[in-house]
């Protein structure tokens, strides 16, 4: 059953926030189990195989104090978005909230930002995978390509079967990732040594706030369950305990991993391809590099397996709003699977994936992409998120906060927020010409006023070849023909089951 949504003239409380409706019924097939295994997975994700080290460079011990900094600042982000979620379930996600809050334009100009800008993302996460793949395996870097197409394959074809298959296969990543995480930890800690905490500020707070910026990236992906609320068994009651599960599970996580890395390593943290590496090594040389290339690829497997989910409801509901394609809608209602729209993603994929290689997988551009789409994106949410949301409510004030913070994350942007601009001015230019068209199809329905003699020049159903109303028949003749919508009809069908009149015969006869 499609989400019910409401329409640009929704009366509003005289706080300004929309009317709330009750609950839609869901057909979905997440409960709080595979739900939370879709969360952590979409936020405990590569950043486990490079910010562990990274940061310890820059910051020290100190960047202990970061990572509990980010964990902090990261809740009112994800339990904006878990409000969101729950009561307005719709495979739009952002997108769909913008729509409700700030209109069409808005909402198409943020839908774009995720589809075609954070999907870069998917794969620069297959060839991050492919890369350390490689390198713990010793094979030559040309293989990297080879390696990164194996990768994004499996979550397509999981997401084919839609998320009753591809949710089992995410928990079952995530229990694996999870354990990972816990044995790297448990092996690694009886090797700490106190001294490598001293001193606990190398660098000074200007390190450790180098170190804040670095995991940012490490704590987004709470956007990624909006598009997928649908498919959840009860949203409202579902979704905020798996966001809350999986805030303190990934904050834990990489808490663990952080105060692990410099307890172990200490100044040289940074200087190995991965910090994981060297941690398993100092404990358990022989199986050191094989255990960290499982671990590439079940973080990279489960972050793309969540996000393909994402992406394929995220392009149905653009077809189904009429920002793409009206014929990738197939699929948008819940429980259904969005293959049309999955086909495109992989279409997008494949050729984010070609320029990659053009490049000799450089990688950072592209992640520049991704990240100043995303800082984009959670600031038009945050503004939704305030404007649609109860006022005074949790959810409400946690919008409030995040919409601060993600202010922040667009300074951080600065020069690389060219890309969302110049996907806001497709989104914009794609406004214009529609309206144009809608004017033009105006001017036409002119044409159907009758001339002098009564008679229209033009027939109603051919103005544009759709019909303008359902048909109402009387005996078996429609008196006009249907129009619709977006899909749904102006007027519905209407059965007259007596005629309106009677015969002579039958006037005898009563």
């Amino acid at each position: 059953m499609t989400p019910t949504r409401l329409p640009a003239s929704t009366p509003t409380h005289p706080a300004g926030a929309p009317a709330e409706r009750p609950a839609a019924v869901h057909q979905g097939s997440l409960g709080l189990v595979r739900g939370t295994a879709l969360y952590i997975a979409a936020v405990l994700g590569t950043g486990i195989l490079v910010l562990p080290g990274l940061t310890a460079s820059v910051a020290g011990p100190g960047s202990i104090l970061a990572v509990a900094a980010v964990f902090l600042l990261s809740i009112p982000l994800a339990g904006t978005f878990a409000a969101l979620a729950a009561r307005y379930p719709d495979p739009g996600g952002v997108a769909s909230y913008v729509r409700r809050a700030l209109g069409n334009t808005p909402a198409r100009i943020t839908g774009y930002w995720f589809y075609f800008g954070v999907c870069v993302g998917a794969p620069v996460v297959g060839v991050l995978g492919a890369e350390y793949i490689v390198a713990v395996l010793g094979v030559d870097r040309s293989a990297v390509g080879i390696v990164g197409l194996a990768i994004l394959v499996p979550p397509f074809i999981a997401n084919m079967f839609g998320l009753r298959v591809s949710g089992t296969v995410q928990l079952g990543l995530t229990v694996l990732l999870l354990a990972v995480v816990i044995g790297v930890v448990a092996v690694s800690f009886p090797a700490a040594d106190p001294a490598n905490f001293s001193p606990f500020l190398p660098h000074g707070l200007g390190g450790v706030g180098t170190a804040i910026s670095l995991f940012l990236w490490a704590f987004a992906g709470w956007e990624a369950g909006t598009h997928i609320a649908g498919e959840f068994k009860n949203p409202r009651r579902v979704i905020p305990l798996a966001t809350g599960i999986a805030v303190v599970v990934v904050g834990i996580a990489y808490l663990l991993l952080q105060i692990v890395t410099v307890a172990v390593l200490g100044v040289d943290a940074g200087n190995g391809p991965v910090p994981l590496i060297s941690l398993v090594s100092t404990v358990a040389p022989g199986v050191g590099p094989i255990a960290v290339a499982i671990v590439a690829g079940i973080v990279v497997l489960g972050v793309i397996n969540v996000y393909i989910g994402a992406f394929g409801k995220l392009g149905a509901s653009l077809g189904r709003d009429g920002d793409l394609p009206r014929w990738l809608a197939k699929g948008v209602e819940d429980g259904a699977v969005p293959r049309r729209a999955l086909v495109v993603t992989a279409v997008l994929t494949a050729l984010y994936f070609v320029v990659m290689a053009a490049v000799g997988f450089n990688l950072t551009a592209f992640i520049l992409v991704h990240t100043s789409c995303t800082a984009a994106i959670y600031a038009f949410g945050m503004v939704a998120a305030v404007r649609i949301l109860e006022r005074w409510s949790i959810g409400w004030w946690m919008a409030v906060v995040a919409s601060v913070l993600t202010a922040g994350m667009l300074v951080l942007a600065g020069p690389n927020l060219a890309i969302p601009a110049a996907l806001a001015l497709a989104a914009v230019a794609v406004a214009l010409v529609k309206r144009g068209l809608a004017r033009r199809a105006r001017g036409r329905v002119s044409l159907a006023e009758p001339d002098s003699t009564g008679t229209p020049l033009v027939k109603l159903s051919e103005i544009t070849g759709t019909p303008l109303i359902e048909p109402v028949e009387i005996r078996g003749t429609p008196l006009v023909e249907p129009v619709e919508i977006r899909g749904t009809p102006l007027v519905e069908p209407v059965e007259i089951p007596t005629p309106l009149t009677r015969t002579s015969s039958e006037l005898e006869t009563s």
